[in-house]
């Protein structure tokens, strides 16, 4: 019997009341633990039998897994109505506000100091590696659920108004901090920014009017633990916008209703309502909130609700999202309408569902992959080359782990002992899969750490390599792309120059199945699967073995052009 596996009974006292026998055990969790557990199990008098109750109640398995399909892949399948209830037994629990703070991310999981030769990853499933062992309960029996919310949408149509907004309203921003916003906006001449200032803090942000990097916020519902990616609207940052998009599980999108802004949205030659909607279904996102927002401007018109619901509803539907997965919201970020209550005459005479607040609350849990080895993309990173310590932040995409562990940080090779960890800006001693953490790293030089390395087990590091084959779906593209284009390869947080090297075949949209072998060129519209060499080294992970590190998008000339997936992981060129 291993000391690090089982639960030592160090004592057991009976004391009798009322005719009722309890006992108290005293258990260690671990070897090395000083502190102690007391489980108080009641004993009827006339039985001989204890009767075993459970410290912490377990959840309940999620029934049916929300599937998240490329429409390379073919037709998605039905899924279940975001209107129905969550789970049978999710209790009312108050949506108090708890935390707030910069952007946190994930952590690691005990492991043995062997680690195996990097080449011969590619050749390991970790799809059969052992499942890991979780040595800590604080931080894997959370009450809600986490739940990584992006905001995105066209430039201006006030994603950022929405979500300070919306925090304010929660209690996660206090009247005095308000305060200081309004007067600061109005300072510069910029009063309507003063929501918006809550989350865009940066001094060339506030100037320009725009959210140019990923704003991340925290607060509660009644069954989530929501962490806030607040992404840019601008095209000139839709690289940062994809940084967010990648550790979504749903998102918000934020359309402006006013006459002529939700059609610059829409437009095909550049409106980011498109881009970002094609964007966040290829990395994974299967539930979407369309919140109509500004409805101020068009005096709560029905039919410029109707009109905006048919035109995008089209095309969403084009992108593959599915009618149960979309919910329709109409609101006013500047009035108060429909975000956190319900609204007032000038909606309820038409509109009669939930406020964006209860919209978020009904989506369906994510799934988790908690018996896998850590894998964990690093978003961003704060280095104290003084202290030799590194701080790393994203989101666990398997695994589990805590402090003291260790990891091995991809492609450097390099180990790294887990000194500290924080979740949703407070300290904790665990994460799991779905939690965005911030990790401070001990033992490693801060210049071999980079955002879009990969944290990962030891014993399972996952491939590094610049040659993959794509299953992918072509957007609405002028040029051809043809042996030899080049091009901007997205995946997870890491960005490379790609070059197309071979095209190996066109695909049926609907079955998938190939219909012609090596095309000399793809158009608009195709499904194919190709070969591309990156300019340099990443961590990949096939999308069979690990969905959030296998979606990728390729761009060009400022635009995206292609989503897909990484169906193999080829030999480095």
């Amino acid at each position: 019997m291993q000391k690090d596996d089982t639960f030592y009974i160090t004592s057991l006292i009976i004391q009798k009341k009322n005719s009722v026998n309890f006992y108290f055990i005293s258990c260690s969790l671990f070897w090395e633990l000083t502190s102690f557990v007391y489980i108080t199990i009641p004993f009827a008098a006339t039985s001989e039998k204890v009767v075993q109750s459970n410290v912490l109640s377990s959840k309940k398995e999620i029934a049916g897994e929300v599937k998240i399909e490329l429409v390379a892949e073919g037709p998605a399948s039905s899924s279940t109505s975001m209107a129905k209830v969550r789970r049978d037994d999710v209790k009312d629990r108050g949506s108090s506000i708890e935390t707030r703070g910069i952007h946190g991310v994930m952590s690691n999981m005990s492991v043995s100091s062997n680690p195996r030769n990097v080449e011969s990853r590619i050749a390991t499933s970790r799809s059969q590696s052992k499942p890991q062992k979780i040595g800590c309960t604080d931080q894997l029996e959370d009450k809600l659920d986490q739940l990584n919310l992006a905001i995105v949408g066209h430039v201006d149509s006030g994603k950022s108004t929405l979500s300070g907004r919306l925090l304010h309203l929660l209690g996660q921003i206090s009247q005095k901090e308000m305060h200081k916003y309004e007067k600061e906006a109005k300072q510069q001449g910029k009063g309507s920014f003063a929501y918006a200032w809550a989350l865009d803090e940066s001094a060339e942000e506030r100037e320009r009017g725009i959210t140019m990097t990923v704003a991340v916020a925290y607060f509660n519902t009644k069954s989530y633990r929501v962490v806030l990616l607040d992404s840019p609207g601008h095209r000139d940052f839709v690289p940062n916008m994809i940084s967010g998009a990648t550790q979504a599980d749903a998102a918000i999108l934020v359309v402006d209703a006013s006459i002529g802004a939700f059609e610059a949205g829409i437009d095909i030659t550049g409106g980011q309502t498109r881009e970002h909607a094609q964007l966040i279904k290829s990395f994974g996102v299967d539930q979407i909130i369309i919140a109509i927002n500004k409805m101020d401007a068009v005096g709560y018109s029905k039919e410029r609700f109707d009109t905006i619901k048919n035109q995008l509803g089209t095309f969403l539907r084009a992108c593959k999202f599915k009618d149960s997965s979309v919910l329709w919201i109409p609101l006013s970020a500047m009035e108060n309408q429909n975000l956190v209550t319900g609204p007032d005459a000038r909606l309820l005479s038409w509109f009669h569902g939930p406020c964006l607040l209860d919209a978020i609350d009904s989506l369906l849990p994510p799934q988790r992959d908690y018996s896998k080895p850590i894998l964990m993309p690093i978003c961003d990173l704060v280095k104290s080359p003084s202290q030799g310590q590194v701080s790393v932040c994203g989101k666990l995409e398997t695994g589990a782990f805590q402090t003291g562990d260790k990891v091995l940080v991809m492609p450097s090779r390099e180990m790294a002992t887990v000194r500290s960890l924080e979740h949703n800006s407070q300290v904790c001693n665990s994460a799991k899969a779905g939690d965005n953490v911030t990790i401070n790293l001990q033992g490693i030089d801060a210049n071999r750490v980079m955002a879009g390395d990969v944290l990962c087990h030891p014993e399972y590091p996952i491939a590094v390599t610049n040659h993959l084959e794509l299953k992918i779906f072509l957007l609405d593209i002028a040029v051809p792309i043809l042996i030899g284009s080049q091009l901007e390869f997205h995946v997870h947080h890491a960005k490379e120059a790609a070059r197309v090297v071979r095209i190996l075949s066109l695909l049926d949209p609907k079955t998938g199945k190939e219909t012609k072998k090596s095309p000399r060129c793809l158009l608009a519209k195709q499904n194919a699967v190709i070969e591309v060499v990156l300019q340099g080294m990443i961590c990949v992970e096939e999308h069979s073995k690990c969905k959030g590190l296998g979606r990728v998008s390729l761009r060009a000339s400022g635009r995206t052009i292609a989503l897909g997936l990484v169906t193999r992981v080829l030999e480095k060129e």
